[in-house]
């Protein structure tokens, strides 16, 4: 008998923030990476999107390709302790709706599949931590223990698309009574494939994907979580342009 699957998104689903971007203010808090890399390079894009000024996506972008310099000739040691630290000091910052639903889906006995754009040695101890039955990131390529700068990206919509596939037929997964979480247009293609589509905290780019697809439009849940009230709304929901 096939299984019914679900598959979580974690930074901005699952998880508050980035994964990415904690584990690069522990690099510079350890004295790892010099602070002169953020001042210089990241700062003023993340001060932008934090008076609303500017598009968060670009500012993880930017940050990203920061990030994978900064690491470069990094060695496992180091990456994995500040991981560590991520994990021991942020990992319970996550939305109470995503958590309370991996949890419903474990009861039921679901398969629970993290797939995440974040490194992949932060997505395996969140998976751990959460319980997750499989996992798979952005695979960061190490050579005699130190990071080359190479990096498999699982952060677009066709890799996470790629990835399914895997998991489908790892598992005999019965997509049509799955489940996917997402909150970005990355995870779109990942919505689309399952009977059950739901976006948290949607950015304004996936709710007009999945408005403008009558496939899906229909049967996904929005929810929204602010402050001590989480509610849900149909995917007609007005977008006001502001």
């Amino acid at each position: 008998m096939k299984k019914i699957a679900a598959f979580f998104d974690i930074d901005g689903t699952l998880y508050r923030d980035s994964l990415m971007v904690e584990h690069f203010k522990k690099l510079i808090r350890y004295e790892i990476i010099d602070e002169k890399v953020w001042l210089a390079n990241a700062r003023d894009t993340f001060v932008n999107w934090d008076k609303r000024q500017g598009n968060y996506d670009d500012y993880l972008f930017e940050v990203c390709d920061i990030y994978v310099e900064s690491l470069k000739g990094l060695d496992l040691c180091s990456i994995n302790f500040t991981s560590d630290q991520v994990i021991k000091l942020k990992s319970d910052r996550v939305y109470k709706y995503a958590r309370s639903q991996i949890n419903w889906h474990l009861e039921q006995g679901h398969v629970v599949i993290f797939i995440s754009g974040s490194p992949d040695f932060l997505v395996s101890k969140m998976a751990k931590k959460y319980n997750a039955t499989d996992f798979i990131g952005s695979t960061y390529v190490f050579e005699n223990g130190t990071f080359n700068g190479e990096v498999i990206p699982m952060w677009d919509s066709a890799s996470k698309n790629v990835a399914i596939n895997g998991f489908v037929e790892k598992y005999n997964i019965d997509l049509s009574r799955s489940y996917a979480y997402g909150d970005t247009n990355g995870d779109i293609n990942m919505l689309r494939r399952v009977g059950n589509p739901i976006a948290i905290n949607p950015t304004k780019e996936l709710l007009s994907q999945i408005n403008s697809d009558k496939n899906i439009k229909n049967i996904s849940k929005i929810i929204v979580e602010r402050k001590d009230l989480i509610y849900q709304l149909p995917a007609s929901v007005e977008i006001l342009d502001i």
